[in-house]
């Protein structure tokens, strides 16, 4: 790895002394910070891994010095769902897919080859000559799932998750008004959308339901089998 990068170093000093755009030595300093992370990080993440080696830079720069990595293939941009901008070092010839956790936000990086393989039958069926692609799978990691109550109200399920209705709190209004939408004990729930405040929307079958977030609240749910 360390040969690896310091070929990848020298690679890029080519490049930019080519390119003519100054502060050599100090673009050299950061990438080389960079290609020692291995992981993905944010602008500010990469800010304190630069301070930590003693090297304080104006943020501008750096996300300069990095976007241009991103345009000479040294780097990779990544937007995940509900996370800033992340940078990972791009190894030539190398890929690798993403599995992110919704909650804490950990990504795991992945590789299958039966799925690449699978991928490129798909395209060839469809016509498709495939250039590049990217599969990001978003769900729960196992520590978050381990901190999880088995049992908890509709409201704190996750945007994805298939939840299976098991009790419903309060009165006979509460029975009342999810019996007038359908739903009963054992139903299978898909949550659709749960920004964390203002209603629920639910998938019920083939129909979507919105429910506000008190009787949400009542609705006490699991994690459907897969």
């Amino acid at each position: 790895m360390m040969s690896e990068n310091h070929n990848e170093k020298q690679n890029f000093k080519t490049l930019i002394e080519d390119d003519e755009i100054g502060r050599v030595e100090e673009r050299l300093e950061i990438i080389d910070a960079f290609l020692g992370t291995e992981r993905h990080v944010t602008l500010q993440e990469f800010l304190d891994v630069l301070r930590e080696k003693g090297a304080d830079y104006d943020p501008e720069f750096v996300r300069q010095c990095l976007n241009r990595w991103v345009e000479h293939g040294f780097a990779q941009k990544e937007h995940f769902e509900g996370q800033p901008p992340l940078y990972e070092h791009r190894h030539l010839g190398r890929h690798h897919d993403h599995l992110i956790c919704t909650k804490c936000g950990k990504i795991v990086e992945f590789n299958n080859e039966e799925l690449e393989l699978l991928q490129l039958q798909v395209a060839r069926a469809h016509g498709f000559h495939m250039l590049q692609h990217k599969m990001e799978i978003y769900g729960i990691c196992s520590e978050c799932l381990a901190e999880r109550q088995p049992l908890v109200p509709l409201t704190l399920a996750k945007q994805g998750e298939r939840v299976e209705i098991k009790d419903v709190a309060g009165g006979k209004s509460a029975h009342g008004r999810l019996a007038s939408m359908g739903l009963r004990k054992g139903d299978v729930l898909e949550v659709i959308s749960n920004a964390g405040q203002g209603r629920l929307i639910v998938g019920h079958g083939p129909t979507r339901l919105a429910l506000g977030r008190g009787v949400a609240e009542k609705v006490i749910v699991s994690l459907a089998v897969q």
